[in-house]
């Protein structure tokens, strides 16, 4: 009896050890033992040839001769003509905008026409791009007026910290996307403490008549 387990055991052995004829066969082997399949299955999975009952022969010639995938997408087609669009005419039509959108800059003025910016420079040491430069100089009463206020575009990343930052609420955004320009100097807007000016073509009025945030 321990004659015939012992052999029986050589034989399993002999099976486990005997040598692949190649790589791709022993890992075949081995994916066939992990999926219980037997190395002569297989699975075809190129296209199957066309069944030659009656039914499928005339359902095929009926899409040949009648296109009826053709127009079964024109059908979608015109479904989809009558619906709304979802798309607007832009430049002429403009969607909402979001009370958090953050566009172009602007210096706001008191409703005297006094400029707020008092070119305290905090908007410009806290902006994390460095786009921002200021120069002031100083009044006849001994105040601070900004000669200079530009931010270039091109570094700005429109994070809102410049905003947050001034203590009289004078920079703050556009609600305007036609931001856009052909050079790269059309991205360097330059705001005075005389006139909010943007050479990007942004009317900056549209900024003056918006309330500060509180």
């Amino acid at each position: 009896m321990s004659a015939v387990k012992i052999f029986s055991l050589a034989r399993q052995t002999s099976r486990i050890v005997r040598p692949a004829g190649t790589l791709a066969s022993r890992s075949y082997t081995s994916a066939a033992k992990a999926t219980s399949i037997k190395p002569q299955e297989f699975y075809y999975v190129n296209n199957t040839d066309p069944s030659m009952e009656m039914t499928d022969i005339t359902d095929r010639a009926a899409q040949t001769i009648f296109w009826t995938e053709l127009f079964r997408g024109a059908a979608v087609t015109l479904a989809h003509i009558f619906k709304e669009p979802a798309t607007i005419n832009y430049p002429f039509e403009k969607g909402p905008l979001s009370p958090r959108f953050r566009g172009e800059h602007a210096l706001r003025r008191y409703p005297s026409g006094e400029e707020r910016c008092i070119a305290c420079k905090l908007c410009e040491a806290i902006c994390p791009a460095q786009a921002i430069t200021i120069e002031a100089e100083e009044r006849a009463d001994g105040s601070r007026r900004t000669t200079r206020y530009d931010i270039d575009m091109t570094k700005c990343i429109y994070c809102g910290f410049c905003q947050e930052a001034c203590p009289t609420a004078s920079i703050g955004p556009l609600f305007c996307l036609d931001g856009d320009g052909l050079r790269r100097t059309d991205r360097l807007a330059q705001l005075t403490g005389n006139v909010a000016l943007l050479t990007t073509g942004v009317a900056a009025q549209g900024m003056l008549t918006t309330e500060p945030r509180a």
